[in-house]
């Protein structure tokens, strides 16, 4: 995968680069392992508004630039912050890690982290607020806040529990020890792995797949899943009703079944 070139200024950046219907959302700050900064936070809920916002875009895959995700926090920079209580994310934005704090958006739509190198804390946190990661065999992990005073704010103390049962979050919560990417595999973390130069391929690989399904029935799969998880099976099922009457409304799944009865590939608008 070819990514535009950006030089970063010293405080990071996310850069952004659209192919096709896929948003590409890059943590931009390599010199300091991806280190994260008010700066880069508020433009990473900007990234996720845009992906939300913009019809075109379907999917959005979270990355990195150099060899790190991120070494989690730059804490020079964000502590006087966590210390006011000032959200680092302006509200009314959609919330990365999509845990409905109040003030924010929930993502509607899907995003797919490709993580390598380093993913520590809040790179975590960011992906498994996305729907499919795919690891480089040789990442390693650690939510280590607890060694730096602080609890998991982002995510983690909900995601770790629910994928990989309480008492394996509790070995890597509660010590902050590494852990490998076969063990995120197995613990149910991480959807893929992969080789480290292949993270982003096969990450885009699986967006542009999606991509070509119909978004309003994607979003509808996504957002019930979510319910399910959230609010209970039959939270989820209460919707049916209503998500079907929808989608049986749209244009997308009238497409859907003259591509059936014309044994070709689906055109999908979105509509």
């Amino acid at each position: 995968m070819q990514l535009d070139a950006t030089s970063p200024p010293p405080h990071g950046c996310i850069a952004t680069q659209v192919v096709g219907h896929v948003l590409l959302i890059g943590i931009n700050r390599p010199a300091k392992r991806n280190g994260w900064t008010p700066e880069m936070f508020r433009q990473l809920g900007e990234a996720y508004t845009r992906l939300d916002d913009d019809p075109e875009l379907r999917v959005g895959v979270l990355h990195a630039f150099g060899e790190h995700f991120t070494a989690g926090l730059d804490m020079p920079s964000v502590q006087a912050h966590l210390e006011r209580g000032e959200r680092l994310i302006p509200p009314g934005l959609v919330e990365p890690h999509d845990i409905g704090l109040p003030g924010y958006r929930r993502r509607t739509k899907p995003v797919i982290a490709a993580v390598k190198g380093i993913c520590f804390t809040v790179g975590i946190e960011l992906m498994l607020g996305a729907d499919i990661v795919v690891a480089g065999e040789d990442c390693r992990f650690s939510q280590k806040e607890v060694q730096r005073g602080l609890m998991p704010g982002g995510g983690a103390t909900l995601r770790m529990s629910e994928r990989a049962g309480l008492g394996n979050a509790m070995l890597y919560l509660l010590t902050g020890d590494e852990f490998d990417a076969a063990t995120a595999y197995r613990l149910n973390f991480v959807q893929k792995l992969v080789p480290n130069d292949r993270v982003l391929d096969e990450a885009v690989a699986i967006a542009q797949r999606i991509a070509e399904q119909a978004p309003l029935a994607v979003t509808a799969t996504r957002l019930n899943a979510i319910k399910a998880v959230e609010e209970g099976p039959a939270a989820a099922v209460a919707d049916f009703p209503a998500i079907t009457q929808r989608i049986f409304a749209s244009e997308d799944w009238a497409e859907g079944v003259r591509s059936f009865v014309e044994k070709r590939a689906a055109r999908f608008k979105g509509r």
